[in-house]
C-alpha cells in the first residue's frame, strides 16, 4: 500500500481530541482510510453492516469499476480474456499473477488434467445423500470430503501443500460436479478423459454414457469455457470474503473452499441465475410473451412481491461486462442447437428488450447481468437448473484459491473478528428459578 501524503482528521461534536487516520491509495478506485488503531485511540469501532464502505484486505487479483462497467483480472480487461484466453490460461493468471506462455500453458494443463481423477470411495460417500437431494448440498458434503483424502496438502501454511490443494480443487471440481448429476439421475459416472479439454471434458463426463460415444460441440465447449472464464473471479463478494474468513483461522484448503460453497447456494450470490430461469418459468406458465406486459407491472408495483431476477446487481451501475459477453454466447449456442424459437429463449429475448427500453428500468440501471444469460446458455446445453450454482462454484475456485493464497502471503494478514454494536441486556443477575 503506498500511503498518502494526506491524512484523515476525525473530529467530535462533543469536544473530544482529533485523530488523524492515515489515507492509502491504491492502484485503482478509492483511496482508503486506515482505521486499525481507531479502537485504541477512541474506544470506538465502526459500523458498516454489510460492509458498503469497508476493504477488509489489500488485493491485487481482481477490481471492479461498477460505474464503468469494468471487470479486470490481474489488470487485464475481462473482455479481452474471454475473446483471447481459455479457462485454464486464466486460472494461471489468478494463480500465479501473469499469463503463460506457450510452454507454461502446455506444464500447466498437464498438471491439471492428471489431477481430475477423484479417489474411488468418493462413489461411496455419494450413495448417503437421497436422489433428489440438491446439487449444492452434495458439492458441500463433498468438497468438503476432499480433506480427508488428501492429507498431503491440508497445511494452509505451507506453500507447496496450498499449490497442489490449488490444482486438485482445479482439476476435480468438475469431475465432483458431474458424478452429482450423475448420481441425482440414476446414470454410472464417467471418469475422466485426458485427451479432453477442461471444460470438453466437463461435457464428456455429464453427458457420456456407456451406451454410446459422445461427441463434444466445439460451440458448446466453448461457451461453457466462456461460462467458467466469466465467474472465475469477482473481487471481495459474499463468498470469496467467507473463504478469507475461514482460511484465516488455519483450516485447511479444501475446508474453506467448502465454506465458499455454502455461501455461493444462496439465491441472493450463485443461486441468482437460477432464480432467473425459475422466473422464466413462472412466466411462461402464465400464458409467456402475452403476459409479460402484466409481469412488468407487477415488478413496478411496490405493494407485489414480484422481483425481476437476473437484472441489477449490487456492485455494476452500468451495463455488466460478463452480460454482454453471455448474450454474444447465448445467440452462438442458441443457434447452434436451432433453438432460436424455443418458447422459454423467446420469452427471454422479449423481456430483455422490454427491460433495456422501459425508463422504469432504465433509470434504475438494471440492466441484464450475467446470470440471466448464463442459465438460458446453461439450459440450452442441457443442464438441469438445481445444478447452474454448482457449476458458478466450479468456475469460481480458482479465484477463491488465488485470494485464499492471497490472504495467508500477507504479512497483515489476522483471524478475522468482526466487531458488533451491541444493543442487548445490560448486566443482570439471574433470580432463582421461584422468583422468575
Amino acid at each position: 500500500m503506498k500511503a498518502s501524503e494526506n491524512k484523515a482528521t476525525l473530529s467530535f461534536s462533543n469536544g473530544g481530541q482529533n485523530v488523524e487516520l492515515p489515507i492509502y491509495k491504491g492502484t485503482l478506485g478509492p483511496d482508503v482510510i486506515d482505521i486499525r488503531k481507531l479502537y485504541a485511540q477512541t474506544g470506538m469501532f465502526t459500523y458498516d453492516p454489510g460492509f458498503m464502505s469497508t476493504a477488509s484486505c489489500e488485493s491485487a487479483i481482481t477490481y471492479i469499476d461498477g460505474d464503468k462497467g469494468e471487470l479486470l483480472y490481474r489488470g487485464y480487461p475481462i473482455e479481452q480474456l474471454a475473446t483471447n484466453c481459455d479457462f485454464l490460461e486464466t486460472c494461471h493468471l489468478l494463480l500465479y499473477g501473469e499469463l503463460p506462455d506457450e510452454a507454461k500453458k502446455t506444464n500447466f494443463t498437464k498438471l491439471v488434467t492428471n489431477h481430475t481423477m477423484v479417489n474411488e470411495q468418493m462413489q461411496f460417500f455419494l450413495r448417503g445423500f437421497r436422489r433428489d437431494a440438491h446439487p449444492m448440498a452434495i458439492m458441500t458434503g463433498l468438497v468438503g470430503a476432499l480433506s480427508a483424502f488428501y492429507h498431503d496438502s491440508t497445511d494452509i501454511n505451507n506453500p507447496k501443500h496450498r499449490e497442489i490443494a490449488a490444482i486438485r480443487l482445479i482439476a476435480k471440481m468438475p469431475t465432483l460436479v458431474a458424478m452429482a448429476y450423475k448420481y441425482t439421475v440414476g446414470q454410472p459416472y464417467m471418469y475422466p478423459k485426458n485427451e479432453l479439454s477442461y471444460a470438453g471434458n466437463f461435457l464428456h463426463m455429464m453427458f457420456a454414457t456407456p451406451c454410446e460415444e459422445y461427441k463434444v460441440s466445439p460451440v458448446l465447449e466453448r461457451a461453457l469455457d466462456r461460462i467458467f472464464i466469466l465467474h472465475a473471479d469477482h473481487e471481495q463478494n459474499a463468498s470469496t470474503s467467507t473463504v478469507r474468513l475461514c482460511g484465516s483461522s488455519g483450516t485447511n484448503p479444501f475446508a474453506a473452499i467448502a465454506a465458499g460453497v455454502a455461501c455461493l447456494w444462496g439465491p441472493a450470490h450463485g443461486g441468482a441465475n437460477e432464480a432467473a430461469l425459475n422466473m422464466l418459468y413462472d412466466i411462461q406458465k402464465a400464458g409467456g410473451v402475452e403476459k409479460i406486459g402484466e409481469f412488468i407491472k407487477q415488478v413496478k408495483d411496490k405493494n407485489s412481491n414480484v422481483k425481476l431476477m437476473g437484472f441489477g446487481h449490487r456492485v455494476y451501475k452500468n451495463y455488466d461486462p460478463r452480460a454482454k459477453l453471455m448474450q454474444e454466447t447465448c445467440k452462438e449456442v442458441l443457434g447452434e442447437l436451432g433453438l432460436e424459437n424455443d418458447p422459454l429463449f423467446k420469452l427471454a429475448m422479449a423481456l430483455e428488450k422490454i427491460a433495456l427500453e422501459d425508463e422504469y428500468f432504465v433509470s434504475r440501471k438494471l440492466y441484464p447481468n450475467v446470470d440471466f444469460y448464463s442459465g438460458i446458455v446453461q439450459r440450452a446445453i442441457g443442464i438441469p437448473v438445481p445444478l447452474f450454482t454448482a457449476i458458478f462454484a466450479l468456475a469460481r475456485t480458482v479465484g477463491w484459491i488465488a485470494q485464499l493464497n492471497e490472504m495467508i502471503g500477507d504479512p497483515d494478514y489476522k483471524i478475522g473478528r468482526p466487531r458488533q454494536l451491541f444493543e442487548g441486556s445490560a448486566k443482570r443477575d439471574v433470580k432463582p428459578i421461584a422468583q422468575r
